[in-house]
């Protein structure tokens, strides 16, 4: 940043660090109905209104900033919702974020969280949406900063807007954005526990292992077609330590270093970046090898350095180190990713474990699946995890969406659900999330009891029906 781009923005940090929200625009709606259309995923409940907003935070050189991000609210007024901040994945270009790809990219998921009850956040990250700079790719410490600016910023945008949230706070995101998540999750656990309480987190598929796992993956001999990431993250980490090269050459041989400058201007997307190298290295070298990129001595220095300073910029990007998670936490992964090896799940699982969390698991969710082809099984996998513990109030007893209640017990429930105070006789369905009818019968009025031992264990849908009045319930089956 410039001399005179710093005086100012020192001089404007008093004003408006205590204005935190910079702009809120409203970008649009979605009914219920059209959210059901669009996802087919039984559990939307509610329509949304979505919304870009701006907001302040500090930057890796501690200066004011000002960030992005997309914020989706359920469109009830009457309810106390719980939060959920989803860390996106690698983008390609300055605006492919959330709060700009609302319609047809990652930002879609937003609509989704909001139909099923949570005010979903999704922070653009620093250097991209509206942010100045190059952005911090893989940096845990800015990943998690400007998320935790974006909840103080909701707070703000709730005493503006009839929008309530309980204490609830859950985090997940994909790919980059799983290791985001997990930064995040840590920043708040290990920094901020008397701001924030974590609920419940599931990273997903992500680089949590930048030092181990993804170091040693570009300095093996291996055939990878993700070469663009390298060039991405020493980019990112000399933004951040300014330690890493003076001049481009200095990492890169000058046949790529002349490909990689582009990119690191604007001028160029990560994609076209991505093909380039691949098309370079395949010529020059036979084959797509990306550390043949990288200046031999620069190769030598981190293969026989510890103290390197790319091996502790690495170092210092690990998510699991030095952490015990006190929420239940869940690492969902793919045993074929072909872009974030699994052993990254793996090694973050094994740490976490020996340093002694409890309600934790990692599972693989598909062992054929690549990184493209994991992202749906990993996330349905954490929304039936996070609706396990999801609660969702009442602003008042005069609601009139209340009538539209089950009133189920217990739930969770493990054999038999009793419905209580049925108004009219009707017909029962208990429905999956992906909209499978497990359970199907017919009622009387007054007070029910059903079976449910035969179910999974899982979250489900318990949807009455009575004339044109539907009545719904989430319900848990623990076994």
């Amino acid at each position: 940043m410039k001399k005179t781009a710093l005086f100012f923005a020192l001089f404007i940090t008093t004003a408006l660090s205590a204005q935190n929200i910079v702009t809120t625009t409203l970008l649009g709606t979605k009914t219920q109905s059209q959210l059901l259309s669009q996802f087919g995923i039984p559990f939307i409940q509610y329509g949304v209104k979505y919304y870009r907003i701006t907001y302040t935070t500090t930057n890796t050189q501690n200066a004011l900033d000002t960030v992005s991000g997309l914020l989706v609210v359920p469109n009830n007024p009457n309810k106390i919702f719980p939060r959920l901040v989803y860390q996106h994945g690698t983008s390609g270009s300055k605006l492919d974020v959330p709060s700009y790809t609302v319609n047809n990219g990652e930002g879609q998921l937003g609509l989704l969280f909001g139909g099923m009850g949570y005010v979903a956040l999704m922070p653009d990250y620093l250097g991209l949406g509206v942010s100045d700079g190059f952005h911090p790719y893989v940096h845990a410490a800015s990943e998690a900063s400007v998320a935790v600016d974006m909840l103080r910023a909701e707070k703000e945008f709730e005493a503006q807007n009839p929008v309530f949230t309980n204490d609830q706070l859950f985090i997940t995101g994909y790919s980059q954005g799983g290791h985001a998540a997990m930064a995040l999750h840590r920043s708040i656990e290990q920094e901020l526990s008397d701001e924030f309480t974590v609920t419940a987190a599931a990273p997903l598929s992500g680089p949590y292992s930048i030092s181990g796992i993804m170091r040693d993956l570009i300095l093996t001999d291996a055939v990878y077609y993700y070469p663009a990431y390298i060039p991405n993250t020493a980019l990112s980490y000399e933004t951040v330590y300014g330690n890493i090269f003076d001049q481009m050459t200095d990492i890169f041989k000058p046949e790529y270093a002349a490909l990689i400058t582009p990119f690191y201007n604007g001028t160029k997307t990560l994609s076209v970046l991505n093909s380039q190298l691949i098309a370079a290295l395949t010529s020059n070298e036979g084959a797509c090898r990306p550390f043949k990129m990288l200046q031999d001595s620069v190769v030598a220095g981190v293969e026989n350095n510890p103290n390197h300073p790319i091996n502790l910029a690495l170092r210092a990007n690990d998510t699991y180190n030095n952490w015990t998670p006190q929420a239940p936490m869940r690492l969902f992964y793919c045993k074929a990713d072909d872009q974030v090896p699994f052993m990254n799940s793996i090694v973050a699982r094994d740490s976490l474990l020996a340093a002694g969390a409890m309600d934790f698991q990692a599972a693989d969710v598909d062992s054929t699946a690549d990184h493209g082809d994991c992202f749906d099984p990993a996330m349905t996998n954490t929304l039936l995890f996070f609706l396990g513990f999801q609660q969702i109030g009442t602003v008042s007893t005069d609601d009139p969406t209340e009538q539209n209640r089950l009133q189920i017990s217990p739930n969770p429930a493990h054999d038999v659900l009793v419905l209580k105070n049925l108004p009219a006789a009707g017909k029962l369905e208990i429905i999956d999330y992906q909209g499978k009818t497990h359970i199907s019968t017919s009622l009387q009025a007054g007070d029910a009891s059903v079976p449910v031992q035969h179910l999974p264990s899982g979250v489900y849908l318990a949807k009455f029906r009575t004339g044109k009045v539907v009545r719904t319930e989430r319900v848990v089956i623990q076994k």
